[in-house]
């Protein structure tokens, strides 16, 4: 689906400002909408931005790492609300759940001791965990949000010590060739944009090292292209079941902590970041390693995600995770989704829902119950506003999975005649009549 050659204009023009503003060697955008990117927006030459030139992205890898732990969840190896104790037994922060580690509500520090890990060679697994002691603690689990690399590198641990499994080829096995991200690889693979550090006064480079992270590899090892990651972002938008169950990345995306308790515009999930932005939520990710900032940022409803890399450590004004959701809201407004069409009914509900549909009263509010042919659902409508679909489960009962509801159950009371004259939902009593007392 391309993109209205006005919107192409303002992003290009964003883009070229943004890299010039920020005095980065070379920034690349991405657009993806439907599952295709619908635009490359490119600027700077060292080098030459294109859609095939690796970048690192960082923290961006932690939603793969998130994203195994739930394909394990779903083939019962785990639970989200596990103690690290469990898989990993033996260190000082056993008590912590996968859950809390997933979203940074664990109250683990940043970073693992020594010097700075994305800077310097990574060490292995069993020396990692030696170092995790009970005072790596720095916040009372889940009493706030603290970002946590260390917590992504014990949930690398996890995976392998679970499956017997090294953390990329797992990775490799189960998301990279699955979706065909053939350029989403461990270590630098040429075409790849070296990264630097630009000096505040002259604005000369320095490059930085490209390190083998380790065991702490799962928290932002990886590097990838503006095609394979926008391949990932149509991905978290619209899932693959065969890597991963809808419902699962859902329920990823359902906050874990909110990051920003002052106004409520961030929050974590199970491995994705979640922005809010007026009335629209993103999910996503940034990323950053020396020499390099990434961002992701999806808007699910929609299907449409903006991808962005740098070869810079950060910009002189602005920040790549911030163009990234600007140039999504831009999109969204310039070029709103279209609603599906509508089209008549091939054929008439069956008996039993059909007596259901039409209007019902509780307390003087009003429940409108019609029938989805194509999914086979009651979509009920509360005031014409509030919408739950209802699956039948068996006679007279019906259980909703979307919507205020979800979970609960509609059960259909009849009369002596066999006639359907109450709809019970969660014991709220509704009825064919504003008048009638059930």
């Amino acid at each position: 689906m391309s993109l209205l050659p006005e919107t192409i204009r303002t992003i290009d023009t964003r883009v070229a400002q943004a890299q010039a503003d920020g005095h980065t060697p070379s920034l690349v955008v991405g657009v993806v909408r439907d599952g295709t990117l619908a635009h490359l927006a490119t600027a700077g030459d060292h080098p030459r931005p294109g859609l095939d030139l690796q970048y690192r992205i960082g923290s961006i890898s932690k939603t793969m790492t998130a994203t195994l732990i739930m394909q394990l969840r779903d083939a019962g190896r785990l639970t989200v609300d596990d103690p690290l104790e469990a898989h990993l037994p033996g260190t000082g922060v056993g008590t912590l759940t996968l859950r809390q580690l997933l979203g940074h509500a664990s109250g683990m520090q940043r970073e693992p001791e020594g010097e700075w890990w994305e800077r310097t060679e990574g060490t292995d697994l069993d020396t990692l965990l030696a170092g995790v002691t009970a005072d790596k603690i720095a916040y009372p689990p889940h009493a706030a949000y603290h970002y946590s690399n260390l917590a992504y590198g014990l949930l690398g641990g996890v995976l392998e010590r679970l499956t017997g499994t090294p953390w990329i080829d797992l990775l490799d096995e189960r998301i990279l060739t699955p979706l065909g991200l053939h350029r989403t690889t461990y270590a630098a693979t040429e075409p790849f944009a070296r990264g630097y550090v630009v000096h505040p006064w002259h604005d000369t480079l320095r490059e930085e090292p490209r390190t083998d992270t380790g065991a702490m590899a799962p928290a932002g090892q990886l590097w990838s292209t503006i095609e394979d990651l926008g391949r990932w972002a149509a991905f978290l938008a619209d899932p693959d079941p065969s890597v991963l169950a809808p419902g699962t990345l859902t329920e990823m995306c359902s906050p874990v902590v909110i990051s920003d308790l002052d106004s409520w515009t961030g929050g974590h999930g199970l491995g994705l970041e979640l922005y809010r932005d007026g009335e629209r939520v993103y999910v996503g990710h940034g990323g950053s390693m020396p020499g390099y900032v990434a961002s992701l940022a999806v808007h699910r409803p929609t299907r449409t995600a903006v991808v962005a890399f740098a070869n810079s450590y950060g910009f002189r004004r602005g920040h790549i995770g911030t163009l990234g959701r600007d140039l999504l809201t831009l999109v969204l407004d310039a070029e709103p989704a279209l609603p599906p069409p509508w089209r008549p009914a091939s054929t008439a509900p069956p008996a039993e829902p059909a007596e259901l549909t039409g209007r019902w009263w509780w307390m003087g509010t009003t429940l409108d119950l019609s029938w989805d042919v194509t999914t086979a659902e009651l979509v009920a409508h509360v005031r014409g506003e509030r919408v739950s679909r209802f699956a039948q489960e068996g006679p007279d009962r019906w259980r909703c999975h979307s919507g205020p509801e979800n979970g609960e159950i509609l059960t259909v009371v009849r009369d002596d005649a066999g006639g359907a004259v109450v709809l019970d939902i969660a014991t709220f009593v509704f009825t064919r009549s504003p008048d009638e007392i059930p």
